[in-house]
């Protein structure tokens, strides 16, 4: 039965039964590619924040000002122009986006979900290995993928 404590022990399998870690090389490599794997994640959610943000971008968006009620506009002002369509604004409507392109907007994003949520159980069946430098890896690699991708939450 596996241990349900942290260890530092230099042997580990993780996920699968062909990542089976003996050593410290082994280890360093394995912490590695997790740290990658973390800092992938954190970036991904911001990805799929910006495709998101993107979509509503490309969407219909009415540029026109309500009319004024008659309330607010006095009788004179009315008499004095020249016919009431001259208060609404004569630009053409914006083009309605494809539907085509928001389906393949929509399919990218769930694939990016998938991905995502895959991913995010993954590293947490590798920090449930109970090891101390795989949870390092994952910690460290969640605060550079955070500290990376930050700043691009705030160009969106």
């Amino acid at each position: 039965m596996m241990s349900m404590t942290f260890g530092v022990s230099s042997s580990v399998t993780l996920l699968f039964d062909c990542w089976d870690v003996h050593g410290p090389v082994g280890m360093l490599l394995s912490v590695f590619v997790v740290f990658l794997l973390t800092v992938f994640f954190e970036l991904l959610k911001v990805w799929k924040v910006w495709l998101g943000s993107s979509s509503k971008l490309a969407q219909p968006q009415h540029l026109y000002a309500a009319p004024q009620s008659l309330s607010s506009v006095s009788i004179p002002a009315l008499e004095s122009s020249p016919s009431e369509s001259s208060l609404t604004p004569m630009e053409p409507p914006p083009p309605a986006p494809s539907t085509t392109n928001r389906w393949l907007l929509h399919g990218i994003q769930a694939v990016l979900h998938m991905l995502q949520v895959s991913l995010g159980y993954m590293l947490m069946l590798c920090v449930m290995s109970y090891n101390t430098w795989i949870f390092i890896g994952v910690i460290v690699g969640s605060l550079l993928g955070y500290f990376i991708s930050f700043p691009l939450l705030g160009q969106i």
